[in-house]
């Protein structure tokens, strides 16, 4: 158990580095995709800190956050929250990575310059951490920068948190300035324009998770990873459905076209394949002249998990994006809201 604890450990932080520089390549290529969603800042800001404020007291730092010294004038606005989450997770996350055990993290929330429909917020983070040198602070936006030679091994760190940060706020068109002082602490000031959403009428009602089980279904799983097929295969099997398994999107687009209409009820398609891709492979089954081809549900696997993503599923004729790794609660009630499978009660 400790040695799968330890490989847990190692597997998340290369994950960790490896998403790091997948993004940061979009980001140079211009390829970042700004959602444009309806954001509470009371539930976002909410759901930062549920993220961060255990490791804060597993680390015994002191977290403060009056809301009510928080000028919040629009509480509504509209964003991209997966990747505003993103940057404050990564600044909170340098600010307990680099303090000290009784060290302290203040978080200070202003609304400036209000105007048509527009309104620029202002956060003021504070950590009483080591603090950083002027002449790492020049670079500190660098890739792959860190001040001490043993950061990597020390921290965990892969050096392209700040790098992103930076990046994906530029995109937002705000900016972000960062002062510090060796053995005292650092400041980082971000600031972001928004455009002001009107308030909820009400609030929405979450829909009931569908009902039913996939049992007897017919599935076309693509996936070329054979651990991740055989785990697939194994947890939809004993769900009850009948799978069929291929290792590329062209056999997924080769068995769909030469088996019967309707042997298929849905389709798992791997997104990153050797020899087709899953977009490209959904794109033919799409394009095959047949009525099923175009009805099918097809279900994207994928580990990019970020909203252009799921939009360039959508886009080739995907029906549903799915995160990897699989949470088999979440496949299977994708699974049966598609293919309308309701449970005999």
């Amino acid at each position: 158990m400790e040695n799968h604890r330890k490989m847990q450990v190692a597997a998340g932080h290369l994950l960790s580095l490896i998403n790091d520089v997948l993004q940061m390549s979009k980001l140079e290529e211009g390829k970042i995709i700004l959602a444009h969603d309806y954001i509470s800042l009371a539930e976002m800001t909410r759901d930062i800190v549920s993220i961060i404020i255990e490791r804060a007291v597993d680390a015994g730092i002191q977290w403060e956050y009056d809301k009510r010294k928080a000028e919040i004038p629009y509480p509504y606005i509209y964003g991209s929250q997966l990747h505003l989450r993103q940057i404050f997770l990564n600044i909170y996350g340098n600010c307990i990575k680099y303090n000290r055990p009784g060290g302290k993290i203040s978080t200070r929330v202003e609304a400036q310059d209000v105007r048509d429909g527009w309104c620029v917020y202002r956060w003021t983070i504070s950590d009483t951490g080591v603090g950083m040198s002027q002449e790492f602070l020049d670079h500190i936006f660098d890739p792959f920068a860190q001040e001490k030679n043993d950061a990597r091994s020390v921290y965990q760190g892969t050096g392209l948190g700040m790098t992103i940060v930076k990046g994906l706020i530029e995109q937002m068109h705000g900016n972000i300035e960062v002062t510090s002082e060796v053995g005292i602490g650092t400041t980082f000031v971000v600031e972001i324009p928004f455009e002001i959403a009107p308030p909820p009428e009400e609030f929405p009602v979450k829909e009931a998770a569908p009902s039913g089980d996939i049992h007897g279904l017919k599935l076309l799983l693509a996936e070329d990873n054979e651990l991740n097929a055989e785990i697939a295969e194994t947890l939809l099997t004993d769900a009850g459905a009948h799978v069929t398994i291929v290792k590329n999107g062209k056999k997924a687009v080769d068995c769909f076209e030469a088996a019967p209409p309707g042997t298929f009820d849905a389709i798992l398609m791997d997104v990153m394949m050797p020899v087709m891709d899953g977009l490209a492979a959904t794109r033919a089954i799409r394009a095959i002249p047949r009525a099923d081809a175009r009805q099918i549900p097809i279900l994207a696997m994928t580990a990019n998990a970020f909203e252009e993503d799921a939009r360039q599923c959508l886009a080739a004729g995907m029906n549903v994006h799915l995160a990897k790794p699989l949470q088999m609660d979440k496949v299977l009630a994708a699974l049966m809201e598609c293919c309308g499978k309701k449970r005999d009660l």
